[in-house]
C-alpha cells in the first residue's frame, strides 16, 4: 500500500489516495498499527482522500493514532489539501472537502501556505457536548474541578469538541498528567480536546494541546481556531491573532462579516513509502 507522510507544524499524518472506493482502505486497528512510532510508520493519524460527496470535490476521513475517528482535523486538512495538489498538479485555488464536521474549504495560496475556511464555531453546550452548563447555554469561563484542582474553562466546537483553559505559564502545565483527566472527565460525554493557553498579548497566544485520541501533539489546527474564539469570548485577544504551538505558528481570523473562522498555516510532505498490512 503506497502512502505519503505529511506534517503541519509537526502534527504528522499518513495520507492515502482512497479515491477508488467509498470506504477507508484500512481498518481502525490497522491505522493504529500504522501510526505506531516503533513498529509502524509513525503518525498522529491516517487520513483518507475519498471521492467527493454532497456536491464537494473530495471527502476526508481520518483515524487517530488510537484508532478512533474524529470529525475533523485542522492540520490534517491542510496536509490533505497539499496531498491533493501533489496528486493533481493544482497549485492555487479553493478545494471543497466533505468531512464528518460538514463542508470545509481549504485554499492553496501562492506562497505555499494553506488557508482554510473552518466554518462557524459552535458554542451551545449541548452541541459540544458538555454538561458544564445547560444545553442551550455557552460555557464561557465555567468552573471545572479536575482531581481537586479548580479551573475556569471555555468550550468551543469546530466540528470537534474543545475545552480551553487560560493559564499564567503554559510551559508549567504537566500535560501528560492532566490531559487524560480532562479528556475523560464526566463533564464531556464524548471526550474532549484540551488546550492550555497563555496570553502573550491581544494578538499573540501560546498554546499546548492534549488531543482526544492522540495525546500530546505538536499542533492542533481546530484547537488553535477554538482557542482564538475562546480568547475573544473572554476578552483576552482580538479576532485576528497568532497562535504559537510547539510545532510553530498558525494565523487565525474569526471574521465579524460571516462568523467563520479562517486558519492559515503550512503543510509539508515528509516522505513517500509503501506499507505491508
Amino acid at each position: 500500500m503506497k502512502f505519503t507522510k505529511y506534517q503541519g507544524l509537526g502534527n504528522d499524518f499518513v495520507l492515502l489516495d482512497n479515491r477508488q472506493q467509498l470506504e477507508p482502505l484500512v481498518t481502525p486497528v490497522q491505522a493504529e498499527q500504522i501510526c505506531d512510532r516503533h513498529f509502524g510508520v509513525g503518525a498522529d493519524g491516517v487520513i483518507f482522500l475519498l471521492p467527493g460527496g454532497a456536491g464537494t470535490d473530495y471527502t476526508m476521513r481520518i483515524y487517530n493514532s488510537d484508532g478512533s475517528e474524529p470529525e475533523m482535523c485542522g492540520n490534517g486538512i491542510r496536509c490533505l489539501a497539499k496531498f491533493i495538489a501533489d496528486l493533481t498538479g493544482k497549485t492555487t485555488g479553493q478545494i471543497t472537502i466533505h468531512t464528518l464536521a460538514g463542508l470545509i474549504v481549504p485554499e492553496l495560496l501562492p506562497d505555499g501556505q494553506v488557508k482554510v475556511d473552518m466554518g462557524e464555531p459552535i458554542l451551545p453546550a449541548g452541541e459540544i457536548p458538555t454538561t458544564l452548563v445547560t444545553a442551550d447555554q455557552k460555557a464561557i469561563s465555567a468552573p471545572l474541578t479536575v482531581e481537586d484542582t479548580h479551573w475556569q474553562v471555555t468550550t468551543v466546537s469546530m466540528g470537534n469538541p474543545h475545552c480551553i483553559t487560560f493559564v499564567e505559564a503554559v510551559d508549567s502545565i504537566s500535560l501528560a498528567t492532566i490531559g487524560p483527566k480532562f479528556e475523560h472527565h464526566p463533564a464531556f460525554p464524548e471526550r474532549i480536546n484540551t488546550e492550555f493557553v497563555e496570553v502573550l498579548n491581544r494578538n499573540h497566544l501560546k498554546m499546548r494541546v492534549w488531543e482526544r485520541g492522540a495525546g500530546i501533539t505538536l499542533a492542533c489546527g481546530t484547537g488553535a481556531c477554538a482557542t482564538a474564539v475562546a480568547g475573544v469570548l473572554n476578552n483576552l485577544c482580538d479576532r485576528t491573532c497568532t497562535i504559537t504551538l510547539p510545532g510553530g505558528d498558525l494565523e487565525i481570523l474569526w471574521s465579524m462579516e460571516d462568523n467563520h473562522v479562517y486558519m492559515t498555516g503550512p503543510a509539508v510532505p515528509v516522505f513517500d513509502g509503501e506499507y505491508s498490512l
